[in-house]
């Protein structure tokens, strides 16, 4: 990774904004509409930003929005890369590069999964309790820069013990229930077939997806504490007898919208943010 890049872009958003944030939160799938929750909002599209892709998937409106959400500075991805639109692991994961650049220390990544776990319903918030690299390759690969992170990072607690526990406690203050589980990241774009889904649950999957993992990967490597919630959008293959949609994903988000609003919101307001 071109740490020369990195500075660009982080100079460029620098520019556009009098703050600095102080956690980044990357939006999922149909959970977008976070970012409308902000206020004192400085909008800034992919497209304008030296390096960064852009978003070609539905639901994903592609742009940074900077402001305030229950009184802390955040940076808000309204919508992600995902490495099956045909970015490298690189591109993917740029945005959490400029991210530590601009000293954010703190990382909240959002996902629309299907649940493999059985006792799972459509509608579920999961908090990631850790999860499963299937997409056969890393963002690491290649020559590391010493000052993006360590060559070999420890990855025994890529999500925050410290995190997940203070979300559980959010969960319970609001009066909602979350489930935690293993989220397994898979390349996409086709939904897994019945029998890959029997597999990910041998292997100790609780729901799947098909981005998160390069994201919180590098977020490891660059120091910054992660947490991830998944939302639970229809049940994988092969355990409901019914086709999997994308249309279905966008319609079980906007369901539980209000839920996933409070629950993230709370989190913000009183999650740690220092290391």
């Amino acid at each position: 990774m071109d740490y020369g890049k990195i500075k660009e872009a982080s100079n460029y958003i620098e520019n556009k904004i009098n703050v600095k944030p102080e956690m980044g939160l990357v939006l999922g799938s149909g959970l977008g509409v976070l970012a409308e929750e902000l206020t004192d909002t400085t909008v800034i599209p992919y497209q304008e930003i030296p390096y960064f892709p852009e978003s070609t998937v539905f639901g994903h409106k592609g742009q940074l929005v900077i402001g305030m959400l229950e009184g802390r500075q955040v940076l808000v991805m309204q919508g992600r890369f995902h490495y099956y639109e045909g970015y490298s692991m690189q591109q993917v994961t740029f945005p959490m590069r400029v991210m530590k650049e601009l000293g954010i220390k703190s990382l909240l990544v959002t996902n629309a999964a299907g649940g493999i776990n059985e006792s799972f319903h459509p509608g579920d918030l999961m908090i990631i309790s850790d999860h499963i690299n299937n997409m056969g390759t890393s963002p690491l690969i290649g020559p590391n820069d010493e000052k993006l992170g360590a060559r070999f990072p420890d990855m025994s607690e890529s999500y925050d013990k410290e995190y997940i526990r203070y979300a559980l406690e959010c969960a319970k203050e609001i009066g909602i229930q979350v489930q935690t589980g293993v989220y397994v990241g898979n390349t996409g774009p086709a939904y897994e077939t019945p029998a890959e889904i029997r597999m990910l649950r041998t292997l100790g999957g609780d729901a799947v997806g098909m981005s998160t993992v390069p994201e919180v990967i590098v977020a490891n490597h660059a120091g910054m504490r992660v947490l991830g919630i998944s939302c639970i959008s229809n049940m994988a293959a092969g355990i409901l007898d019914q086709p999997l949609t994308h249309d279905e994903v966008i319609e079980t988000t906007n369901k539980v919208k209000q839920d996933f609003l409070n629950f993230v919101k709370r989190i913000v307001r009183s999650l740690p943010t220092t290391n």
